[in-house]
């Protein structure tokens, strides 16, 4: 049996996680070490990128826009070997334009987001990453990383159509989630985020908006499901937006699952 991967803690790379080991419905168990999770690596220390290394990735999803991935690229590890997902097509900056036009409210971004979560289950890019995602899992063998910018949202998407397609309960599925959410974490970005923001826009916005900026909540996913929901079920999003089918399904399952 394969021994279960020792999660590191990275110095520089942020929200790293391991998004398996919660229980299924028949009794199974999403593996751990196989699933992982991230903000981007453009950050990533050298003894980061000696236990990315240690961790002998086969896949990184990088759900960035080609210009996000040009500005903060991606430190790898000597001999990286692991295939990467990533897309070449750009689309308008949807958050910069809402730090430069809105009132920075709290509320504000608030309703940015519900409404990001809403659009980013049927955006095209999205779909081509998430079904190449799912492709893949059929058959890579090896631990599998996902990541965006802040490991938050486009993460927090795919992330959850993963637990949601291997029948992780909703409670599991949100605390994984809503895991972002550390205090510690977010304490430690909001100058950060702070000082790009007024860089930006010459304003700075109250701890009470950053916090709301830095983190996620449960408002957020229940709108990309109702989103998908309004339009079709989700198991016609999976098999006729996604590719994933029955059969494919229970493929990714007999590999992402044990007893």
């Amino acid at each position: 049996m394969r021994a279960v991967l020792e999660i590191p803690r990275l110095e520089g790379v942020d929200n790293f996680r391991d998004y398996g080991g919660y229980a299924v419905a028949d009794g199974r168990r999403v593996r751990r070490g196989v699933l992982l999770r991230s903000a981007n690596h453009h950050g990533a220390t050298d003894a980061d990128l000696e236990a990315l290394a240690g961790l002998d990735l086969a896949l990184v999803v990088d759900l960035r826009r080609r210009v996000e991935r040009e500005r903060a690229p991606s430190r790898r590890p000597e001999g990286f070997a692991a295939a990467v997902i990533s897309s070449d097509e750009d689309r308008p900056d949807s958050w910069l334009e809402h730090v430069q036009t809105s009132d920075l409210s709290p509320g504000s971004f608030h309703d940015f987001l519900v409404g990001y979560y809403r659009d980013a289950v049927f955006e095209p890019c999205h779909h081509d990453l998430f079904a190449r995602y799912f492709a893949s899992l059929e058959e890579i063998k090896g631990p599998v990383l996902i990541h965006c910018a802040a490991g938050k949202d486009r993460t927090g998407i795919l992330a959850a159509l993963t637990h949601r397609l291997l029948g992780v309960a909703e409670d599991d599925l949100m605390q994984d989630y809503l895991a972002t959410n550390q205090a510690a974490r977010i304490e430690m970005r909001t100058p950060l985020m702070a000082a790009y923001i007024r860089d930006l826009t010459g304003r700075t916005p109250t701890d009470a908006a950053l916090r709301v900026c830095l983190g996620v909540h449960a408002d957020y996913l229940e709108a990309a499901f109702a989103a998908i929901e309004a339009r079709m079920s989700l198991e016609a999003y999976f098999a006729e937006v996604l590719g994933v089918g029955p059969q494919r399904c229970e493929a990714i399952a007999a590999r992402l699952l044990n007893a």
